[in-house]
């Protein structure tokens, strides 16, 4: 599982972190598989592509995952 820092921020949103992570080539692309339901935060399916991830979650998507940490 790999880690991921927020810095400063208090929160990265669903779809950003996709992109960040390099699942996902853009915020289009980010967005099509949050709706489809390919998305898991903390192990339920989430389709808020704005969803705030904040620190201490899980977010997994095709068979990979990660943890937000501040």
């Amino acid at each position: 599982m790999e880690i991921f820092y927020l810095d400063s921020h208090s929160y990265v949103e669903l779809c950003d972190l996709l992109k960040l992570q390099g699942w996902c080539e853009s915020g289009a692309a980010a967005k099509t598989v949050i709706a489809e339901g390919l998305v898991e935060v903390d192990s339920q399916v989430e389709t808020r592509k704005r969803c705030k991830i904040v620190a201490g979650k899980v977010v997994a998507f095709n068979g990979e995952s990660v943890r937000v940490e501040e």
